[in-house]
């Protein structure tokens, strides 16, 4: 499947020294530095990308969170995809704007 998936991505990282926001933050910054269109929500990230760009994404921010002070996470993700066409944010939400 070649097709764009909008991706929802919760991180839920357990800390010791540091609020979980600034580990959320880092998780932010790597979905802003992967170059994919995405939308920040009060809950969740959403992100358009390729399924295996999406695996890809998930691991770099396990990879970014676990080196700082992340010592666990609870990672809830959704998948929105289409069989013949891409899933765009804009689908849902352009009627918002």
């Amino acid at each position: 499947m070649n097709h764009k998936v909008n991706i929802a991505i919760q991180v839920l990282p357990t800390t010791e020294k540091t609020h979980p926001y600034e580990m959320v933050d880092k998780a932010i910054n790597v979905i802003k530095n992967s170059g994919h269109n995405y939308l920040v929500c009060p809950f969740e990230t959403v992100v358009e990308c390729s399924m295996d760009e999406a695996l890809k994404l998930i691991a770099d921010i396990h990879h970014e969170c676990y080196q700082h002070d992340t010592n666990s996470m609870l990672v809830n993700i959704k998948i929105h995809s289409h069989k013949n066409k891409d899933a765009a944010i804009d689908d849902k939400m352009a009627k918002y704007k």
